[in-house]
């Protein structure tokens, strides 16, 4: 069965009017499964890992269509991942309902100079006191777009606006290659994905979409450049090590 991210693409380009051409990626015929020429298909090493959080993509109109969009890898590895498109006049009613689930804890992760400083948390909430009622699951909810247009949404998405903003602070710089930014402290949606997954103690799952991701950015470069793919080499072997254990979904 299709996850959200290729469900939510699927309903795109039936919007469609005219084809989606991508700037820069491998050209051709793709694979429906991992968007990639079937020369460098990847579905045939797609992991999944189990997680107590979950993961809500809200993305912007044209990011399902990317096929450097890495939203498809969190997806991919996450069962509990929700993908919605954004419009800035409507909201999904499935969204709200989500939200309101109590059996998730929604926090949108942005960094904090952005949010009122009353709503910035650095740290999931813990249940305290005798007879503490459990915490709810964590439901990270990711802006899926470029910089500006994460920003877009963050401040003109009302159904956000009561939320508690979660901000990361990662020790290390993004390691992701298919696109630029003008900031190094910038990260990738499943990179942010697997810091906001360790932090709730989904170690596993963390791991698994971080060698994932390097899975999939070797594939797509060498698709680039033309050249075939390394089955043996060090993305492979450390996806290879973080799935020990786990069969491919």
């Amino acid at each position: 069965m299709p996850h959200a991210v290729a469900r939510l693409r699927a309903e795109r380009l039936a919007r469609s009017t005219k084809p989606f051409l991508a700037r820069g990626g491998p050209q051709g015929a793709r694979c429906a499964g991992c968007r990639l020429p079937p020369s460098h298909c990847l579905c045939a090493w797609r992991p999944s890992a189990p997680a107590q959080a979950g993961i809500c993509l809200l993305m912007a109109d044209t990011e399902p269509l990317k096929p450097s969009n890495t939203g498809w890898l969190v997806a991919d590895v996450v069962p509990q991942t929700a993908a919605f498109g954004w419009a800035r006049t409507a909201t999904d009613p499935a969204l709200s309902a989500l939200l309101a689930d109590p059996q998730w804890q929604p926090l949108v992760v942005f960094p904090q100079e952005y949010a009122a400083p009353e709503r910035v948390v650095h740290q999931l909430p813990q249940a305290t006191g005798p007879g503490a009622v459990p915490t709810r699951r964590p439901l990270f909810i990711l802006l899926d777009g470029t910089w500006a247009e994460a920003r877009k949404m963050f401040r003109k998405t009302p159904l956000l606006d009561a939320l508690p903003v979660l901000h990361l602070q990662p020790d290390r710089l993004s390691a992701y290659r298919l696109r630029r930014s003008r900031r190094d402290d910038h990260f990738c949606t499943s990179e942010v994905a697997a810091l906001c997954l360790h932090l709730a103690g989904d170690h596993q799952a963390a791991t698994v979409l971080d060698a994932w991701l390097d899975v999939f950015t070797h594939h797509y470069l060498q698709a680039r450049h033309q050249l075939p793919p390394d089955l043996q080499g060090a993305a492979h072997r450390r996806l290879q090590a973080a799935t020990a254990g786990h069969p491919a979904g």
